[in-house]
């Protein structure tokens, strides 16, 4: 059964906070060039993942069902005028890049995972499978308005960047197993959020195939 480290973690779960109050809240963390066009998934996956010192040899995955939905949801609103800047917002690189790139950081390699039903497993593996010493996780998701009822936009805001590795440490904060043998029902990006946030223990599948074990430590 392969297991992980969880040595590092930041969450930030604002649920229905509004973007402009998210970019005030956490423009201080971001050059003041970059902050005016991030949109606010990549204000919070930038900023939890700041927390967690990124080095160059790390190697990154990163997981959103729904991406940037706000955003281009704000850009449409701004019709029959649209809005250059909001369209430029819109077609930014992902949340997770925007970080990055606003902060002119490298890393080793980068898993970008958007938009699958076993979304939690399928990251999860792959960071279970990396080589790197250390396997950054980070996610999360836009808040919609009118694409929620549609099942095309989350209903919260959130965020997570967690750290996981191959070693027990004295900082390890959990220890993570996945097993083959999943049950109907899965581990849903923002459950998975919070079962971090929370610090809250789980066993139970997260797909169809997989079983995951969560234990604080």
């Amino acid at each position: 059964m392969p297991e992980r480290f969880l040595q590092a973690l930041c969450t930030d779960l604002p649920g229905d906070e509004d973007p402009a109050a998210t970019r005030l809240r956490l423009k201080a963390r971001f050059p003041a060039g970059a902050v005016r066009r991030m949109t606010q998934l990549g204000l919070l996956v930038g900023a939890t993942l700041g927390e967690l010192l990124t080095e160059q040899d790390d190697t990154l995955v990163y997981a959103s069902q729904f991406g940037e939905g706000r955003a281009l949801e704000s850009f449409l609103d701004s019709f029959p005028t649209p809005s250059p800047t909001l369209f430029q917002t819109s077609i930014q690189p992902s949340g997770v890049q925007q970080g990055l790139i606003g902060r002119q950081q490298a890393i080793r390699e980068l898993f970008p995972l958007c938009g699958s039903h076993s979304l939690v497993a399928e990251a999860l593996l792959t960071a279970f499978t990396a080589p790197a010493p250390r396997v950054l996780f980070c996610g999360g998701d836009e808040r919609g308005t009118y694409l929620v009822p549609h099942g095309a936009a989350s209903d919260r805001t959130f965020a997570f960047a967690c750290a996981l590795t191959h070693t027990r440490s004295a900082q390890s904060l959990a220890r993570l197993s996945l097993a083959p043998g999943g049950a109907p029902g899965e581990l849903t990006l923002h459950a998975w959020a919070e079962l971090l946030h929370q610090r809250r223990p789980f066993d139970g599948p997260v797909s169809a195939d997989w079983r995951l074990q969560l234990e604080w430590l």
